[in-house]
């Protein structure tokens, strides 16, 4: 697939058809499980599993503990479609490719997208482990999954993005948090393209712009979710901490002991939201 294909409709509606082949499951909502966050509750009521390389055109990742597998079922009693896992720019991917699945599932009728991901935590007051709910995000990935030929069937030209996380959504995982008694911050992401990590000074320059967490993913597919007419709600899990004055090395076994630990306060929240939408 290249970046501003005019086949993209195309391609969407083979792989929707094939899924249908496999499962006749209408998904009221989609999940994106991230980094570190991909198990599924025990209480998830599984109708179907496929892998991502089944799919027809669906892009697989390479990175750790992505299990490139996309499960219907009901979760809190909601029709959803869980992906678990996603690719990433900065495996070489395009833009139209990372936001493909997105597309997927709001051809499979999902109206809303529920995102996650590991991030490394830039205000002090996080800490490792912690859950932010994100309330506005600032794109510094030097691309847009929306550039190029514009299909109306898929969405408008220039989609308004004052409300890039739905108020609703959010007021529900407030409510959810509070009766579950699990802090949950909200927050302001910033995404950039990775794969290294920022230097001291560009923690510094990101978060003097105004972002409390920095990540590689979510906001491509917010905004193919917003151009395709969903609503999205994305939470996230501090798997380090980016205080420049206070840097440590990466250690990729430590991101993954974090998002274990918030692995199940998280699943509690999309749980909850879940279930006030069905």
């Amino acid at each position: 697939m290249r970046d501003g294909d005019v086949h993209l409709k195309q391609r969407i509606d083979e792989a929707v058809a094939f899924l249908r082949k496999r499962t006749d499951f209408v998904p009221r909502a989609g999940v994106v499980l991230g980094t570190g966050l991909g198990d599924l509750p025990a209480t998830f009521e599984v109708e179907a599993r496929v892998d991502y390389g089944d799919i027809p055109h669906f892009p697989n990742s390479q990175v750790e503990s992505h299990a490139n597998e996309l499960v219907f079922g009901r979760w809190s009693g909601c029709p959803v479609a869980v992906m678990r896992g996603r690719v990433h720019y900065y495996e070489g991917f395009s833009m139209k490719e990372v936001t493909f699945p997105v597309r997927v599932l709001r051809g499979l009728e999902a109206e809303t997208l529920v995102t996650s991901s590991a991030v490394g935590g830039m205000n002090p007051n996080l800490s490792l482990g912690e859950i932010v709910l994100i309330a506005d995000h600032i794109n510094l990935m030097g691309d847009n999954p929306l550039i190029g030929p514009n299909d109306e069937s898929l969405g408008r030209r220039f989609p308004d993005m004052s409300e890039p996380y739905d108020r609703g959504l959010r007021a529900v995982l407030r409510d959810v948090a509070l009766n579950e008694r699990i802090r949950l911050t909200e927050g302001v992401m910033v995404a950039v393209a990775g794969p290294n990590l920022e230097t001291r000074a560009e923690y510094r320059f990101l978060r003097w712009c105004g972002a409390d967490v920095v990540g590689m993913s979510l906001i491509p597919e917010n905004l193919a979710a917003i151009h395709g007419g969903m609503k999205v709600a994305a939470l996230v899990a501090v798997t380090d901490l980016c205080l420049p004055d206070a840097l440590e090395p990466v250690d990729v076994p430590r991101i993954l002991a974090a998002a274990a630990k918030a692995a199940p306060d998280l699943s509690r929240l999309i749980g909850g939201l879940l279930g006030r939408l069905t």
